[in-house]
C-alpha cells in the first residue's frame, strides 16, 4: 500500500461520530490510525450516550474501567440468547429459584410437581435430576421453593385443596441429599409462600377472621426437621401476631439479613445517580418519566381449634386473601353508594383501629432505623407485603427479627407480654399506592426491588372491597434497606392485563448488575441497575410468570411461562465462548469476536438491522 499524507485523528473522529458502533468498529481494522482513534474514550462515551439514550447528567457506572468496555458489558453481556427450552413439566410453570452454589436450580408447576436440575454438566446443557409429585399430599399445585442457605433443604409451597376450595396451602421441606420428605407445614393464606430464616428455621403463616373485614395474621417460625428430640425441645414457635383491618393480610413474606450491607455485591453511585437525575429533572419542563427502551395462631389452643374454625373462616374470608383466586366483592356493592352493608364495615374498621390502639405493642423506633454510614449492626428484617386501605397488597411492611427469635427454643407463643398487647406493631411501613405483584432482594439485601400496578394519582378508597383500577403497566421501585425510603428511580416496561380481583404473582429477580422480571405481554425483561435503562426482551408464548438469575454466572438466566416451558438464555459472550470450544476458532471475523450476534431483540429493534 503506497505511502501518503493521511486524514488527521481529529477528522478521522468526527467521522467516526457520525458512524454506528458497528461501521467503527469495521473501520478500526482499515489501519492502526483508524484503530487507534477507533478506541478513543471520548468517541465511545458519545456512542455509550447516544445508542442506549441515557442522558449526559447519569455518571459512569463507578466500577467500569473504560467507556468501550462499559458499552461491550451492556451490549455482550446481557443473557438475552435462548440456547435451551425444557419441556418437562405439563402445565404452567410458576416459580424459579438456583441454589446460592448455582449448581441446582428448582421449579413449580401447575402439574403439582417440584423438579430440580443440574446445571453443571460438561456439555452446557441443564438436565433434569430429579421431580416430586405433591398430589399425594392433596396439593392442588406447587407454587414457589427457596433453597436453605447451605443448600441441603429445599422449601416447597403448594395451595392445599381441602374439602373444598380454600386459601389455606402447605409448606414442605425435601432433603436434597436423598430426596425425602422432612417435614409439612401448613401455611394461610397460601400467597404467604413461606421463607428460610436460617439454614434449619422457616417461616410460615397463618389466619384468623375476628370479623368480616378484620384479621389476625400470625406468623410462625418452624424447625426444618420435626423430629421431637425431647418434650422439651419446641419444632414451632410464634414470631409475631398483627391485626390486618380492611380485608388486608400479610403475604410474601421474605427475610433480609443487613449485616451484608457493609460489603455490597454491587458498587453502585446512587446517591450521585439521584443527584444527577433531580438535576436532569430540573433542566425538563415535562414530568419525569423512568429511562427505559421503548419496547413496545394466637396460643396454644388455637392450634387445636383451627380445623373447627377453617369452615367459618373460609365462608367469610377465603375469597379476600388470595391474589390467585376471585377476590370476594359482595353482590349489591355499588360505587359512590353507601348501602348499609358499607356503613356496617366502615363502623367494623373504626372498631378495629380502636382495638388495635389499645391492644397493640408499641414500636419501638430503635429497632428499625436508618443505619449510619459505617454502622455495623447485625439487623435482620421480616419484610411481607400488607395493606391498610382495602384487600389488595399497597403497602410494605418491614419487622425486626431479634436474636433470641431466631431459633424456636423458649416459650411457645414468643416473649412474655401483658394482656393489653394482644398485637405486635409493625416498625416500618412503605406505601406503594398501587397493586403489589412481586418482590425480590439484591444479592447484598441492601436493595428491594417490587413490581406493582399503580392506582390513579389522587384516587380515594372509600369502600375497602372496591380497590381503584390498577394500570396495566407495571412499575418496577427501588426501595433501600439502608435508609428505609424508596428511591424515585422506578423502572418501566412491563405491561400486565388482569384486573384487581385476578391479577397475580410475577416473580422478579436481582444478580449483581441486572434486574429481571416477567410480564404478562408474554415476555421476560431486563434492565441494568445502574443505568436504570430495559436491555433485552425475553419471548416466550404465553405469560411469564418467573426469571431467575445464576448466583454463579449472571450471565446465565432462567424463565418460566404459562406456556409450561422453561427457556435457557445465556449471553452472546458465553454462546461465543461456548461455540469456540466445541469449534476452534480461525483468523476470520475479528468483529464477531467482540460483538456477536444477538438473536434477542434488544430496545425494540433487531441488532441486524443496525
Amino acid at each position: 500500500m503506497a505511502s501518503g499524507p493521511g486524514l488527521p485523528d481529529s477528522l478521522v473522529l468526527e467521522i467516526f461520530l457520525h458512524l454506528p458502533h458497528k461501521a467503527v468498529l469495521s473501520a478500526g481494522f482499515t489501519c492502526r490510525q483508524w484503530f487507534a482513534v477507533s478506541r478513543d474514550e471520548f468517541l465511545w462515551k458519545e456512542l455509550f450516550y447516544n445508542y442506549y439514550c441515557i442522558p449526559r447528567s447519569v455518571p459512569r457506572h463507578p466500577a467500569a474501567v473504560s467507556w468501550y468496555r462499559e458499552f461491550k458489558r451492556l451490549y455482550d453481556c446481557i443473557p438475552c440468547v435462548e440456547v435451551q427450552t425444557l419441556k418437562e413439566h405439563h402445565d404452567q410453570v410458576l416459580h424459579l429459584a438456583f441454589s446460592h452454589r448455582g449448581h441446582r436450580f428448582s421449579s413449580c408447576s401447575k402439574d403439582c410437581t417440584v423438579k430440580l436440575w443440574d446445571t453443571e454438566r460438561s456439555d452446557g446443557t441443564i438436565s433434569l435430576v430429579h421431580s416430586s409429585s405433591m398430589r399425594q399430599f392433596n396439593w392442588g399445585y406447587t407454587q414457589f421453593s427457596q433453597f436453605n442457605a447451605d443448600d441441603t433443604l429445599l422449601l416447597v409451597s403448594g395451595v392445599y385443596l381441602g374439602p373444598h376450595h380454600s386459601s389455606s396451602g402447605e409448606i414442605a421441606v425435601i432433603s436434597l441429599e436423598n430426596y425425602t420428605l422432612l417435614s409439612r407445614v401448613r401455611n394461610k393464606p397460601y400467597d404467604v409462600f413461606g421463607c428460610w430464616l436460617n439454614e434449619t428455621h422457616l417461616i410460615s403463616g397463618n389466619l384468623h377472621w375476628i370479623g368480616n373485614m378484620t384479621s389476625c395474621s400470625v406468623l410462625w417460625l418452624n424447625k426444618a426437621f420435626q423430629d421431637i428430640e425431647s418434650e422439651n425441645v419446641n419444632v414451632v414457635k410464634r414470631l409475631f401476631k398483627i391485626q390486618n383491618i380492611n380485608a388486608s393480610t400479610i403475604r410474601t413474606v421474605m427475610v433480609a439479613h443487613c449485616r451484608r450491607h457493609d460489603s455490597p455485591d454491587l458498587l453502585l453511585d446512587y446517591e450521585a445517580q439521584s443527584q444527577a437525575q433531580a438535576l436532569a429533572q430540573a433542566q425538563r419542563t415535562q414530568q419525569h418519566q423512568p429511562l427505559f427502551f421503548d419496547l413496545g395462631n394466637t396460643d396454644s389452643e388455637e392450634e387445636d381449634d383451627e380445623h373447627d374454625e377453617d369452615e367459618e373462616d373460609e365462608k367469610r374470608g377465603e375469597k379476600r386473601v388470595s391474589a390467585h383466586l376471585p377476590l370476594f366483592n359482595p353482590s349489591g356493592i355499588q360505587h359512590g353508594h353507601h348501602s348499609v352493608a358499607t356503613r356496617d364495615r366502615e363502623l367494623e374498621t373504626k372498631v378495629a383501629r380502636l382495638m388495635g390502639s389499645r391492644c397493640t405493642k408499641a414500636p419501638d423506633p430503635n429497632l428499625v432505623s436508618p443505619t449510619a454510614p459505617g454502622e455495623g449492626e447485625d439487623k435482620t428484617y421480616l419484610l411481607f407485603t400488607t395493606g391498610s386501605l382495602t384487600y389488595s397488597p399497597h403497602q410494605i411492611g418491614i419487622k425486626r427479627i431479634m436474636p433470641d427469635q431466631m431459633t424456636t427454643c423458649g416459650p411457645v407463643l414468643g416473649e412474655e407480654r401483658s394482656t393489653d398487647e394482644f398485637f405486635d406493631s409493625l416498625d416500618h411501613v412503605i406505601d406503594i399506592h398501587g397493586h403489589i405483584i412481586g418482590m425480590g432482594l439484591s444479592p447484598d439485601h441492601r436493595y428491594l426491588y417490587v413490581n406493582s400496578r399503580a392506582w390513579p394519582a389522587g384516587c380515594v378508597i372509600s369502600d375497602p372491597m372496591s380497590p381503584p383500577p390498577i394500570a396495566e403497566e407495571i412499575d418496577l421501585h427501588v426501595i433501600d434497606l439502608k435508609s428505609l425510603r424508596e428511591e424515585r428511580r422506578s423502572l418501566r416496561a412491563h405491561r400486565a392485563f388482569t384486573p384487581n380481583d385476578e391479577c397475580f404473582f410475577i416473580f422478579l429477580d436481582v444478580s449483581r448488575d441486572f434486574v429481571a422480571s416477567g410480564a404478562e405481554d408474554k415476555h421476560g425483561y431486563i434492565w441494568d441497575r445502574h443505568y436504570n435503562i430495559c436491555l433485552a426482551r425475553l419471548k416466550h408464548d404465553d405469560v411469564v410468570n418467573s426469571v431467575a438469575f445464576s448466583p454463579a454466572d449472571q450471565e446465565l438466566l432462567l424463565s418460566a411461562s404459562d406456556d409450561s416451558t422453561i427457556k435457557v438464555w445465556r449471553s452472546p459472550r458465553m454462546v461465543r465462548l461456548a461455540e469456540a470450544l466445541q469449534h476452534p476458532p480461525r483468523a476470520h471475523k475479528l468483529l464477531s469476536s467482540l460483538f456477536g450476534h444477538r438473536s434477542a431483540n434488544l430496545n425494540g429493534k433487531s441488532l441486524t438491522g443496525r
